[in-house]
């Protein structure tokens, strides 16, 4: 078979490996599509601290199931599958309060275990979902991104009557984006970004007012309009920009932290207390792709208006380099490896 593996930083290669055999208690995946995400540039560029070379990355991907482990009751040959990346010890406190995605052992395929950039993969039988035929291969492939939205909404449960605000129209800020309008129902949905090709892009995906915020400071014109949002989600992840959230935020509002710098933000502690905000953070997700498939079935989310590129998997690094490099015209670029 082949797979996509990052020898060392800025060394990818097309390996012809073995087909590997499923283990107990796992199953094959004959790989149909993949994502290309953020985390896999950063590995490829040698920007993930995590990360162990040789590596065959991808971590947002779909396919058949076409061998069964011993031990595996609940899959079968032949079933259309959307993959967890996230593999937990089930046994830890993190994954004891339900956050198995913090797992004191976490293993995230694609990053500590080869992913899903390949023609077959062998992952555990309960990290495979299974897709109802209902959902379009293209859409299958999506679920795991949308986790990630479905992972921070579910922890600051939003309501219709919510003023949110997202910093960020990049693949991250539109799931969620899609998810506080579809699945929640917010009624007014704020996106910041810099880049006006991204703000007309979230226009398109529910967006009810979208600020270019390099060009006009945002604390002012919130303020004009008497506008205290009540949830914040920072998904663009610049230091600077919680200790704005912090100040332009209502009493009693929530803050959550998509991803991370690893730079320090300053902060002002009174600035939190004095409105008893709450900040919460996300990383991955928590068993959250029934919740995302469950979204797909009664169509509350529309993956398709995130789908900006395909290639052939044979073109990774023409893909990866459109997907760095043209911020303007890419947001969710999508690898084919079989056909159907």
């Amino acid at each position: 078979m082949k797979s996509i593996v990052i020898q060392q930083p800025n060394e990818l290669v097309i390996e012809e490996r073995e087909i590997p055999a499923p283990g107990a208690g796992e199953v094959r995946v004959r790989i149909t599509l993949a994502g290309i995400c953020g985390s896999d540039s950063h590995i490829y560029r040698g920007h993930n601290p995590f990360a162990k070379y040789p590596r065959v990355i991808g971590h947002e991907f779909f396919g058949v199931i076409d061998a069964v482990g011993d031990g595996v009751t609940d899959k079968s040959l032949g079933q259309r599958v959307c993959v967890d990346p996230v593999i937990s010890c089930g046994r830890c406190y993190p994954c004891s309060v339900g956050k198995p995605n913090v797992c004191t052992s976490l293993v995230v395929l694609g990053v500590h275990r080869d992913g899903g950039f390949s023609e077959y993969a062998v992952v555990p039988a309960g990290n495979a979902w299974v897709v109802p035929a209902s959902i379009p291969d293209e859409h299958a492939v999506m679920v795991e991104p949308f986790t990630i939205a479905a992972n921070v909404t579910g922890q600051v449960n939003p309501r219709e009557d919510d003023i949110a605000l997202i910093y960020g129209a990049g693949p991250m800020g539109l799931t969620t984006l899609q998810a506080l309008k579809g699945v929640y129902r917010v009624k007014q949905v704020i996106v910041v970004d810099r880049i006006d090709e991204r703000l007309a892009l979230a226009e398109r995906n529910g967006a009810d007012w979208v600020i270019n915020n390099g060009e006009q400071p945002l604390a002012g014109l919130l303020e004009a309009r008497g506008i205290k949002p009540t949830l914040i989600v920072d998904a663009a992840c610049h230091p600077a920009i919680l200790s704005e959230a912090i100040a332009i935020a209502s009493p009693a509002g929530r803050i959550v932290l998509m991803g991370f710098s690893t730079e320090p933000s300053s902060l002002v502690q009174q600035g939190i207390t004095g409105k008893e905000l709450s900040i919460y953070s996300s990383r991955l997700n928590a068993r959250k792709f029934p919740v995302v498939i469950d979204w797909m079935e009664k169509k509350l989310i529309h993956p398709q208006r995130l789908i900006t590129h395909h290639f052939e998997y044979q073109q990774v690094r023409e893909a990866i380099e459109v997907f760095e490099k043209d911020q303007k015209r890419c947001c969710k670029v999508l690898l084919t490896f079989t056909e159907k």
